[in-house]
């Protein structure tokens, strides 16, 4: 048996990167997967989103992990949206555990000439989608009576100022008061609530060309290896570019489970040393 057998988790953003990935590992540990994601480009991003067919693999892998899964395309800046996904997932598992609000997206430019567009959609997805996901389930954790776990994924981004993304950095300080916030209303009712401040991880987030271009001005046409190089000599305290996805899920694991069942209201950093870095 797994730390999580019976359990059912929810799971935002979970078509790819982080989130195929936190939902995987929590099925390794015998969670069943509530899964959406907006399958789509986002308007203000440099990067392709997500597709349908990103999210079916999910579902593929969760089902190899042993567990089962109930996946929709859905918009954590919808709150109806939101409300239909988790009723139509607790219908499907009977019930509600894990919270994972890990949806989200990342753009950069001076905030002197962020426009209002980039403003607007960093802050409706990656602030208020989160505050929404918990709108939508926490009624639920607390109608079921037997606590439950909300997984808030930040950002080292939450916890310290960055160059050329405010927006993202705003947001991500938003999520770690959320979470503080929730802590201390829910604990009467044995539901958690903690953050988790990863360092940079690899995925189709960061992984492309205007990022390659914000960490090395200095080139024409940088490339994936002069991204990793200006990682590897500025990012971390431990001597790696960036995390592995997994990196992070097993911190979700962790708060996901029984072994963190007094632990509340932290901002966990998941970071290669990257917030005590000078």
């Amino acid at each position: 048996m797994g730390q999580l057998t019976g359990k059912v988790a929810l799971v935002t953003g979970a078509a790819r990167g982080q989130g195929r990935s936190h939902a995987v590992r929590l099925a390794e540990e015998g969670a069943n997967i509530i899964a959406l994601d907006l399958c789509a480009d986002a308007a203000t991003t440099e990067y392709k989103g997500s597709t349908v067919e990103d999210l079916d693999e999910t579902a593929r892998a969760v089902e190899k992990a042993g567990g089962r899964i109930h996946t929709a395309v859905g918009d954590v800046r919808d709150l109806k949206s939101l409300e239909g996904i988790v009723a139509d997932g607790i219908s499907a598992f009977g019930r509600l555990d894990t919270v994972v609000a890990n949806a989200g997206v990342f753009s950069s430019a001076p905030l002197h000439e962020l426009t209002e567009a980039q403003w607007d959609e960093m802050i409706d997805i990656n602030l208020s989608g989160v505050w929404k996901t918990l709108r939508a389930t926490v009624g639920h954790l607390i109608a079921q009576g037997e606590g439950g776990s909300l997984i808030l994924v930040s950002s080292t981004g939450g916890l310290q100022g960055f160059p050329n993304f405010a927006h993202y950095v705003a947001a991500k300080h938003g999520v770690t008061g959320l979470a503080r916030t929730a802590s201390n209303e829910l604990g009467q009712h044995r539901i958690r609530c903690n953050s988790v401040h990863p360092t940079s991880v690899l995925t189709d987030m960061i992984d492309h060309e205007a990022m390659y271009r914000l960490f090395r001005p200095d080139l024409d046409k940088p490339t994936h290896e002069d991204f990793r190089e200006a990682c590897q000599a500025g990012m971390n305290v431990l001597p790696i570019p960036w995390l592995e996805p997994v990196d992070v899920s097993n911190a979700v694991v962790w708060l996901a489970s029984d072994a963190s069942r007094y632990v509340t209201g932290i901002a966990l950093p998941v970071d290669a040393g990257a917030l005590s870095k000078v």
